[in-house]
């Protein structure tokens, strides 16, 4: 997936951003108790468009148990075969991998799930504020009397390369024929309205209730983080679920 940092014309079209590599390369200079907001920010910009470095192994499973590309920033005259998230974003996002800045540090610099860089692909940035989804601390599930609207999720929310990730995932994990939907909660209250993905996924499914929570801590990992999600009995729900 890496490119060669060389000069002919093909090399150079693939190469990332000077200025934001050296930005990038001055920002790692700072210690982490000073990279406040402003730190944040100016990474967050800069670094998908950075000249970076495939670390060794270039693929490795991270503490919490996913497989992230091992990137590295790189020194002022060295020599290295160029890696440009944005540029390497789709083949990313197919093999399934998160990214991890550094680390092979004590403390890697930057870790983005699946998730980040799926919001990437689809918003122009890792992360995204702004959101019609509903807020996970109000409340997750459905109220017996709640009016919802069910529907599809557009390709613009939930891609065919997500989707294909968390069914594959889901099949590997026991669920025979996994399904989703997309509710709309107060679609009459433009101020109040919202939407959660739902997925036919419940706890007497598995063998426990940790088994259950490492299904819904993947999915997340895998779904940007402004995303709102619950599991729900397929049978409980009329007309609303088809399959991933």
């Amino acid at each position: 997936m890496s490119v060669s940092n060389n000069n002919n014309n093909q090399g150079d079209s693939l190469l990332g951003d000077l200025e934001k590599t050296i930005i990038i390369n001055n920002l790692m200079d700072s210690p982490f108790p000073e990279r406040d907001e402003q730190w944040r920010d100016h990474f967050l910009s800069h670094i998908g468009g950075a000249n970076l470095k495939l670390g060794e192994p270039e693929v490795a499973i991270s503490k919490d148990g996913f497989p992230y590309i091992q990137l590295q920033t790189v020194a002022a005259g060295e020599s290295f075969q160029a890696f440009v998230i944005k540029n390497e974003l789709d083949t990313i996002l197919e093999q399934g991998f998160g990214v991890a800045i550094n680390a092979d540090l004590q403390q890697p610099d930057w870790i983005f799930s699946y998730g980040d860089l799926v919001n990437l692909k689809l918003n122009g940035s890792f992360y995204t504020d702004k959101t019609v989804f509903t807020n996970p601390e109000e409340y997750l599930g459905i109220d017996k009397d709640e009016e919802i609207l069910v529907g599809q999720p557009a390709e613009e929310i939930f891609p065919n390369f997500l989707r294909r990730q968390i069914r594959e995932f889901l099949q590997y994990s026991g669920i025979k024929n996994p399904k989703i939907m997309l509710i709309a909660r107060n679609y009459t209250d433009e101020e109040r309205a919202s939407q959660d993905l739902v997925f036919n996924i419940i706890p007497t499914q598995f063998p426990s209730e940790k088994d259950f929570n490492t299904i819904m801590n993947t999915i997340q990992w895998f779904l940007p983080k402004q995303y709102s999600f619950f599991g729900a009995d397929e049978l409980a729900i009329e007309n609303g679920f088809q399959s991933l």
